[in-house]
């Protein structure tokens, strides 16, 4: 078995609150012996199941890591039956950059699993979330917004599972977690991500997206709040119920189909022509790409390929060829 390159202080079978880092060696230009100290919590208390919280999966999405670092100051583990794994700032090198990607290596963490344990330090913390934190857990709640390119409905997410035991238990945790809406998105196949990696451990896996611009959403800092501490009740970590107040589109579960993304072909700047929530029709008017340096060409319109909620709108308004300006959630058959 290849030895991984990480060392942490933190003892993951002792009780009461730990905080400290995991450290991966990292040696770059300005520092030959230097590390990347991610930091990391456990809280445990007796017996019950073991739940990670991973905040910061991309370094532009503010409210998981927010509520993340509440819960590592504030929570008694006395309040608490089972076990913690809190990692508020895994891709902490985006987190400080407060960009997608690692600065160190250009990798987006969430397209890098199961990793490398010997490999770039992006490729060590998904090997390490992967091979370590995984076996360990019995839940994983991943915690996203839009980031700086989207604005998105607050909403929990489904990775979705070929079991469909697995799935009733996914859609159980994600009504807990009362968003405005629960979409299914399997981020057009690609299994590298943490949760479709979770969903292969076969851990009950959650994931969020919570509002997004590169900005922090006081109504998405409110929800996120309370949507992991419904979690925790739900996985049987604390006592009580969830609450139920959030849900705005409580008619079904919403999935991303193929017909989901609306791209630009061109480079410009985009105008969308509705709202987040609206409904729309496919062939309706989305959106206009305009072209500023040449006011003889005519906007390019984008129409929607598809009925149901507008859920995604681009952000910052200046587009290339291939971005993602408008994703649409539409209702899950009954």
């Amino acid at each position: 078995m290849t030895k991984q390159a990480w060392q942490t202080d933190i003892d993951f079978d002792k009780g009461g609150k730990q905080t400290g880092f995991i450290r991966l060696p990292y040696s770059g230009h300005d520092d030959a012996w230097g590390v990347v100290p991610v930091p990391i919590a456990v809280i445990s208390n007796g017996q019950g199941p073991t739940v990670i919280l991973q905040g910061g999966n991309h370094g532009d999405e503010y409210e998981g890591p927010i509520i993340l670092g509440e819960i590592v100051r504030d929570l008694d583990p006395g309040s608490i039956s089972g076990r913690l794994i809190i990692v508020p700032a895994i891709n902490l090198p985006a987190v400080n950059a407060g960009q997608r990607v690692s600065p160190i290596d250009g990798l987006n963490f969430n397209r890098t699993f199961p990793g490398d344990p010997l490999g770039s330090p992006t490729m060590q913390l998904s090997s390490l979330v992967n091979d370590f934190l995984f076996p360990m857990a019995h839940a994983f709640v991943d915690l996203h917004s839009g980031g700086s390119s989207l604005s998105i409905i607050p909403s929990a997410i489904i990775d979705p599972s070929d079991d469909p035991a697995l799935n009733g238990k996914f859609e159980n945790a994600a009504a807990a977690f009362d968003a405005p809406m629960t979409v299914i998105i399997s981020n057009r196949g690609d299994p590298r991500t943490s949760t479709a990696s979770a969903v292969r451990a076969g851990l009950v896996t959650v994931g969020t997206e919570l509002g997004g611009a590169g900005t922090v959403s006081p109504d998405a800092v409110r929800i996120c709040r309370k949507g992991v501490h419904n979690l925790l009740r739900h996985f049987g970590l604390m006592e009580g119920s969830p609450t139920r107040t959030d849900s705005r589109f409580p008619e079904s579960v919403y999935e991303l189909t193929a017909r989901a993304h609306h791209l630009s072909e061109d480079d410009g700047v985009f105008e969308p022509l509705h709202n987040l929530g609206a409904e729309v029709r496919a062939g309706q008017a989305a959106g206009r790409v305009h072209f500023l340096s040449d006011p003889r060409r005519a906007p390019k319109q984008l129409n929607f390929a598809t009925d149901g909620i507008l859920y995604g709108l681009r952000h910052p308004g200046r587009v290339r060829a291939g971005n993602c300006c408008m994703v649409v959630a539409s209702r899950c058959p009954a």
